[in-house]
């Protein structure tokens, strides 16, 4: 793609705008197909990638896990840690914008959900060392948009599938595909709209 004459936005100035629009900007509950991926296995240490306001870490710390949350928005990672309330000792909630700055570590959990931007950022790159801070037999949990919904002003993007975002991470045969593909769901949007979305969910779990 050719280079824009202007200045790329600014990614920390552009998602604290963002959240500072509105009071709340997501519901507060865990995404959907995280719980599914959770709910079975024994708490361990967490990183929650693109965090917002802290639903998912939230819900992570009430189930014992010890979590690390991160985000590259002030504005929201006050937010969550207001949310928190007593499960603030069980948050770790640290300032990263991804493609410059990483939680150190391993994790027996990586979680990055729904982690698109409008500006451009280098998402193979970060979701690759997403993956090299899974412990051994961790999981990496990675679900994305299979389409724009139905109320959303970005009707005209194109998301990459999920087994092209699988390819992109270039794993060894050290991993294990859990379940990689499209689930389907129905939802309610920012205005009461019903709608029918597609997730493309990715769970691969590192054996050694």
């Amino acid at each position: 793609m050719p280079v824009p004459p202007w200045p790329a936005p600014d990614a920390q100035q552009h998602w604290n705008e963002h959240y500072g629009q509105r009071d709340r900007v997501w519901s507060g509950r865990v995404n959907l197909r995280l719980s599914e991926v959770v709910e079975t296995l024994a708490p361990g240490r967490a990183l929650d990638l693109g965090c917002g306001e802290g639903g998912d870490a939230i819900w992570l710390a009430s189930r014992g896990w010890s979590v690390v949350a991160t985000d590259v928005s002030h504005v929201a990672l006050e937010r969550a840690a207001a949310d928190a309330g007593e499960l603030l000792s069980q948050i770790d909630f640290q300032h990263h914008d991804l493609e410059v700055s990483f939680p150190d570590g391993e994790f027996d959990l990586v979680s990055a959900q729904f982690l698109h931007s409008k500006i451009p950022l280098d998402r193979a790159r970060v979701l690759k060392r997403a993956a090299a801070a899974v412990a051994p037999g961790g999981l990496l949990v990675i679900v994305d948009h299979g389409e724009a919904p139905p109320w959303s002003n970005h009707r005209h993007v194109e998301f990459p599938g999920a087994e092209e975002v699988v390819g992109s991470l270039d794993l060894d045969d050290s991993w294990v595909r859990v379940q990689v593909g499209p689930v389907e769901r129905e939802a309610t949007g920012p205005d009461g709209q019903p709608g029918h979305l597609i997730d493309n969910v990715m769970v691969l779990r590192r054996t050694r």
